[in-house]
């Protein structure tokens, strides 16, 4: 007899758990492992955030119950980005709420809209947190193709009628994790004419948003025009910020859908500890300067170890946004034997392309959020394998 429901003995191993416990049994044996899988920055949270919190922490005041939509501070700093960056007007009474941390908003937007045996369209290869949410939502996931010969753009014309048909969330991820793509604004209007012509909502997760290389600028989705009125967006601190055990994001978009999620939110939780929501508002009203310079040392690192792969003959174009390396596994080897041959002979982790869909078979995702060094540890390392394939 087990008390466990079936929803939850049928979801599959959180990816980077695994791999968390795998790290674990090798550093057990000895072995000094340099874990490129997981996307957590190793950089400092800046300083003028740390000493709001440090500040705001020492009032009593602030140890009370947060309201349940956020704090008034943090909604008008979420605006005042959107106009200043979007020039995307927000209303923070009805048109933002306070997350813990995005990864929360994404799981709660799916229980808000999802009924049991509803589809929701997830972008291929994309976060396998999603595909999570929406089997615990008791929905069913389809595949969403994106074309890897187009910037990871949706190939709407994958999709059967009878998908579109049962289907009422599309999620769209940009700048992707794990591909590292980025778009202009042409994609969320096409996304947003699709969605509207078949009657669903929209959803973009943006944690990456500020995390860009040679310029480029992502566009917001809340940028096209209407798009209030069926879409909402996920913003986080923890990617631009280095604030990723704060957990402080927001959603921001469609007041119905804004509503319906604070609904599930307000009998779940008791958003955010107020003095975590005060530094992240410090944050967004911030000049930004510290986001450009982190995003310096990512550029860096990736022009390092994308000089490196080409050594190898290991293909993969340099992106405009996240902190990920999306790269072809070489010939001869499938996503898992090459992570797997990493790990056990270089002692280095990378994700598999698999793990993220059936469209991230035959790659590999690299992440740039160890110290400099490491990197380059991880690099020698690489250089010094035997990547010839044999037939034993």
């Amino acid at each position: 007899m087990t008390f466990v429901s079936q929803k939850v003995n049928s979801l599959p191993p959180y990816l980077f758990s695994v791999f968390h416990q795998k790290k674990k049994e090798l550093e057990a044996q000895g072995i000094d492992v340099i874990d490129l899988g997981i996307g957590a920055p190793d950089l400092q949270t800046p300083s003028f955030i740390i000493d709001r919190l440090t500040e705001e922490v020492k009032k009593s005041a602030h140890h009370k119950y947060s309201p349940y939509s956020g704090i008034q501070e943090f909604k008008e700093a979420v605006a005042r980005f959107y106009k200043n960056y979007h020039g995307v007007s927000l209303n923070p009474e009805t048109e933002i709420l306070t997350l813990i941390g995005s990864k929360e908003g994404l799981a709660n937007l799916i229980r808000a809209v999802v009924d049991p045996g509803d589809s929701v369209l997830l972008p291929d290869p994309g976060y396998p947190v999603y595909q999570s949410a929406v089997h615990l939502a008791y929905g069913n996931s389809i595949r969403l193709p994106l074309d890897p010969f187009n910037g990871y753009t949706p190939m709407y014309e994958k999709l059967s009628q009878e998908e579109i048909q049962n289907t009422k969330v599309m999620l769209l991820n940009y700048p992707s994790n794990p591909t590292g793509a980025t778009v202009e604004y042409r994609t969320f209007l096409e996304a947003f004419t699709f969605a509207k012509k078949h009657g669903l909502c929209l959803a973009h997760d943006a944690a990456y948003s500020l995390v860009t290389f040679g310029g480029y600028k992502a566009p917001s989705l809340l940028e096209v025009p209407g798009a209030k009125d069926i879409a909402v967006e996920f913003g986080s601190l923890s990617k631009s910020f280095n604030m990723t055990g704060w957990r402080i994001g927001y959603v921001a978009g469609s007041p119905e859908l804004i509503r319906a999620m604070s609904i599930i939110k307000s009998n779940t939780d008791t958003s955010q500890f107020i003095p975590i929501q005060q530094a992240g508002a410090t944050a967004l009203n911030s000049d930004f300067s510290t986001v450009k310079e982190n995003n310096h040392i990512y550029e860096e690192r990736l022009e390092s170890i994308l000089h490196v792969l080409k050594e190898l003959n290991i293909q993969a174009e340099k992106p405009r946004g996240t902190f990920f390396v999306w790269a072809k596994v070489p010939n001869g080897y499938s996503s898992q034997t090459f992570a797997e041959k990493l790990l056990n002979e270089a002692g280095v982790i990378v994700t598999p392309g698999h793990a993220f869909g059936k469209g991230g078979e035959g790659y590999f995702r690299l992440s740039l959020c160890v110290p400099t060094d490491r990197l380059n540890e991880a690099v020698q390392r690489m250089q010094a394998l035997d990547w010839e394939v044999t037939n034993d």
